[in-house]
């Protein structure tokens, strides 16, 4: 099951450098001026050997303190709503504002999971600081340094026993599930449509109409499988509104729990930042892909033109190029059955297992062929290869010396296996083992 967490708190509490550390990345910028987080950060933390996402709601920058503590107020809002635990962060500098009790009062009526986290306690004395937090009416608090990481482990402990990572009944029955995402105004409500056969799903030419993923059962035609048409997902910069916030985290739960992701772009604006975005965190969550360029019918053509901007398509998204891309017209129905069949394909890609004597046999071949480069004058031996037991097709190498391997050889591993095998649309994840 999907889990979100959604780190809520005011301007320059240290949101962000909490978001890093949990994310082990810095993709969060972090300054000591309130409100450099505009846009809603969006990650993985992998604690105790469970993942979960992470929300840095961040805040806006607004001259108006009234419509700032506003803002921050319905942050809160939409956490309590979407978010299956919450992480309150406050600053033992400046201890309780009355921000702080006003996103307090908001979180004590909610039935999810709060986790309060005192940030900045840096040295003993200020530990004592902390506990004028209790009149929060939050219970226990953790004492925090996001900035050294002290308390961390604590606080994490807390937040993955409150969620739940039980396999839902959709999975239990393994089904495959589609999920149709891209940007607002793609056509993804008019491609269920058309899948459906019926106008189940609200189109209009506005972006954004869709606020939520729907789930939608389509089982005719010898397909048998789960479809969700998500809310579009926007440039953040253009995250004006609450509920687009809201839809955003909709749309990445939805591709959490996708098995393959069906992205449609439009073919007169082509591949942009944002579409590159969706498909980060498709990549990142290592789902199955299927291109599907819509609108193609506007587009004039000759004899190159699909040849030229699918080559177009694959150069941005580079390096994983293994893709299907389809060239539709929703409004004309043209291949949506074709984008169907595709989809499958991918699916059965992702499920695809190849025996361990038929993998060793292929691959010590190329390996034999070209072997990964000395390093330090040490010779490097990969002796055995085997297919792990992941929902993501996974192959372990094992090696005399895997800490001398680099990211150039895995994906000539890589690019080997899927010369051999058909793991079109499915990233392939590479470990190198000790021997």
């Amino acid at each position: 099951m999907s889990n979100i967490v959604a780190i809520v708190g005011r301007p320059n509490v240290g949101k962000s450098t909490l978001f890093n550390r949990m994310t082990e990345s810095r993709a969060a910028i972090v300054n000591e001026e309130a409100g450099v987080t505009r846009d809603r950060q969006y990650g993985k933390c992998v604690w105790n050997g469970q993942e979960f996402s992470v929300a840095d709601t961040g805040g806006y920058v607004i001259n108006s303190d009234d419509i700032f503590e506003d803002e921050i107020r319905k942050q809160a809002i939409i956490a309590i709503e979407e978010a299956d635990a919450i992480i309150f962060v406050v600053d033992v500098m400046t201890g309780i504002t009355d921000m702080d009790e006003e996103v307090a009062n908001l979180l004590r009526r909610t039935e999810k999971k709060v986790v309060l986290a005192v940030n900045k306690v840096d040295n003993n004395k200020l530990q004592n600081d902390a506990f004028e937090f209790y009149n929060l009416g939050l219970g226990d608090y953790f004492m925090i340094s996001s900035t050294n990481g002290s308390g961390t482990g604590e606080l994490l402990d807390e937040v993955v026993a409150s969620l739940d990572f039980s396999e839902d009944e959709e999975e239990e029955l393994d089904i495959p599930k589609f999920a149709i995402v891209g940007r607002p105004n793609a056509g993804k409500s008019s491609l269920t449509n058309a899948f459906i056969g019926e106008d189940r799903n609200i189109v209009t030419d506005i972006a954004g109409t869709t606020r939520d993923s729907i789930d939608t059962r389509f089982n005719k035609f010898g397909f048998d499988f789960i479809l969700t048409d998500t809310a579009g997902l926007r440039k953040k910069a253009k995250v004006h509104e609450n509920l687009e916030f809201y839809s955003n985290l909709r749309a990445i739960r939805s591709i959490e729990n996708a098995d393959v992701c069906l992205l449609l772009i439009d073919a007169e604006r082509g591949v942009e930042a944002q579409d590159l975005s969706i498909y980060n965190v498709i990549a990142n969550n290592k789902k199955g892909l299927v291109v599907c360029i819509n609108k193609w019918d506007l587009i004039e053509k000759d004899t190159k033109t699909a040849k030229e901007y699918e080559a177009k398509v694959r150069e941005r998204f580079a390096p994983f190029v293994d893709f299907p891309i389809v060239f539709t017209s929703v409004l004309n129905k043209q291949r949506i059955h074709k984008t169907l069949e595709v989809a499958m394909d991918v699916y059965a890609n992702r499920k695809r297992q190849i025996t361990t004597s038929k993998l060793n046999e292929v691959m010590q071949e190329a390996i034999d062929r070209n072997g990964p480069p000395s390093v330090k004058g040490k010779y490097i031996k990969i002796k055995y290869v085997t297919q792990l037991k992941t929902p993501t097709p996974s192959f372990a190498f094992f090696a005399n010396l895997p800490q001398y391997i680099k990211e150039p050889y895995k994906r000539y591993l890589e690019n080997q296996i899927r010369k051999n095998w058909k793991f079109t649309g499915s990233p392939i994840q590479i470990f190198i083992r000790k021997k």
